[in-house]
């Protein structure tokens, strides 16, 4: 479930204005409630301060909420209801923020008794598409109140306009509430604390004269922020791109270990890419699958009517395959081993990286030359394929593809346009020849699944099988315009 909802701060004295008629609304006034709530998080309140929360409510039970992101004064992020008692948080809450949590302890952080007077806006039908809350809080210290506060929330239900926010905010303000303020209560009632930057910050000012070693680490930092970030959504399993970013994330942090070798603890990197090599293969399946469901979904479209049932049945195999390679991939997430690495990693984003004295050295002098490597070997590789390469051929060079753009990216911070061009020209070539990738690997599986089909069923293989043959041969006809893009000299004068 997706929360919107923005805030606002009234003054001392504020009354509720009618808010009937906001968005062609009706205004309906629902009974009050005396919530009861405690907040659990580490000591140094690190899910809090990224931006989450795990709470028991007296009403609603335990109820996770994950990091968002903030959009014209409304915050956007994902709620989740988990099933348990109260007392200690149950493993499925924990699940969901575990990568924020890692391998330190939570506890009970702050108790808050509120007042809610409750307001919801319905449609023609009754249907409900806001609901306004005014909120008295009290933070509580043992038995003793420490503070309070009063905020207004408005929530806004999933599938109704997200300028209905902007209008009820705005006749509150007319009526004398001060600016929408995201900031959320947990936050609030903790206080400075909570209001620290959270564990993974990326700087915005690393440039071409910033040491070397900034410019590496802040890299590795956006890289690890975005492993975590999708964390939750990889355990959820409801969108398989969460499983596609954290592997991204985890085959950028090896790319990156490689690409700045030089700069680095030989020992340390090395250790470091062999557990994200772990990783990477533990995604690995479960989004090789996923994207071998999708394309044969797409296919199966494309077959006559009386042919889809059949080709139905042959994905499900898929299915069947990708649940298993799930079930494999959570008990690995689930397991110390995957802690302690979030461990090192958010370790190494956060400073404890052990570096030579080259990355003491001008990033604009040291970090570009480093892209000439990648950039080397997939020259070298292309040069020496035969006029009709052969697939695993086409795959090595994709791969090393792959290498040269991330390479390119992670200076681009110090390189600027330049490297960004020569990556965008890369990635071109590396989607052409992931197409080729996934035709050949499609047809392989197919090829496999009708060997032991019904006749129907292999009939239906095959017709998918050609549609990946003529995707396979138009891949294979566009990647060399794609490697002369690629290769122009020009764009490779920035090194």
């Amino acid at each position: 479930m997706q929360e919107r909802e923005t805030k606002v701060s009234p003054p001392p004295g504020f009354r509720l204005p009618d808010l009937d008629g906001c968005g062609g609304l009706t205004a309906t006034e629902r009974d009050p409630l005396l919530l009861q709530t405690t907040y659990y998080d580490t000591d140094d309140l690190r899910l809090s301060r990224a931006g989450g929360s795990l709470r028991y409510r007296n009403h609603d039970g335990w109820t996770v909420k994950l990091p968002g992101v903030v959009i014209d004064g409304m915050l956007i992020r994902g709620e989740h209801r988990v099933e348990g008692r109260t007392g200690a948080p149950p493993e499925a809450a924990i699940d969901l923020v575990r990568a924020y949590l890692r391998t330190a302890r939570i506890g009970a952080v702050a108790r808050l008794r509120t007042r809610r007077s409750r307001i919801d806006l319905v449609d023609v039908d009754g249907k409900s598409q806001a609901e306004v809350v005014d909120d008295e809080v009290s933070v509580l210290d043992g038995r003793r109140v420490a503070t309070r506060f009063r905020e207004l929330e408005i929530e806004i239900i999933e599938g109704a306009p997200m300028s209905l926010a902007t209008e009820v905010v705005a006749r509150l303000r007319d009526a004398g509430a001060g600016d929408p303020d995201p900031t959320p209560k947990i936050v609030r009632a903790l206080g400075p604390r909570a209001l620290a930057p959270p564990d993974i910050v990326c700087s915005e000012t690393v440039t071409a004269d910033s040491p070397a070693a900034d410019a590496v680490r802040n890299t590795i930092a956006g890289s690890v922020r975005r492993l975590i970030a999708h964390d939750a959504g990889v355990r959820l399993g409801d969108d398989p791109e969460f499983v596609h970013q954290a592997r991204v994330a985890t085959r950028r942090l090896r790319s990156d270990l490689r690409t700045f070798r030089s700069l680095l603890d030989s020992e340390w990197a090395t250790g470091l890419r062999d557990e994200l090599a772990w990783l990477g293969a533990e995604l690995g399946s479960v989004r090789d699958t996923e994207v071998l469901l999708e394309l044969l979904r797409a296919k199966t479209l494309k077959l006559p009517e009386r042919d889809r049932a059949a080709a139905g049945n042959l994905v499900g195999q898929l299915v069947d395959r990708w649940e298993d390679q799930r079930i494999e991939l959570l008990c690995a997430i689930r397991g110390d081993r995957y802690c302690l690495l979030l461990d090192r990693l958010v370790d190494a984003a956060t400073g404890s990286i052990p570096f030579t004295d080259l990355a003491s050295r001008r990033a604009g002098d040291v970090l570009p030359p480093l892209v000439s490597g990648p950039w080397t070997h997939l020259r070298k590789a292309v040069t020496a394929l035969s006029p009709e390469p052969a697939d695993e051929d086409l795959h090595d060079i994709r791969i090393r593809a792959k290498r040269c753009r991330y390479a390119a990216e992670a200076v681009v911070p110090v390189a600027g346009r330049p490297a960004r061009r020569f990556a965008r020209r890369i990635a071109s070539l590396q989607e052409v020849l992931g197409d080729h990738h996934d035709a050949i690997v499609a047809q392989e599986w197919l090829r496999d699944a009708a060997a032991g089909a019904m006749p129907a069923e292999a009939f239906a293989a095959g017709e998918l099988a050609g549609l990946e043959r003529v995707d396979e041969q138009s891949a294979r006809a566009a990647w060399p315009d794609a490697w002369a893009g690629a290769g122009a000299k020009r764009l490779r004068s920035w090194w």
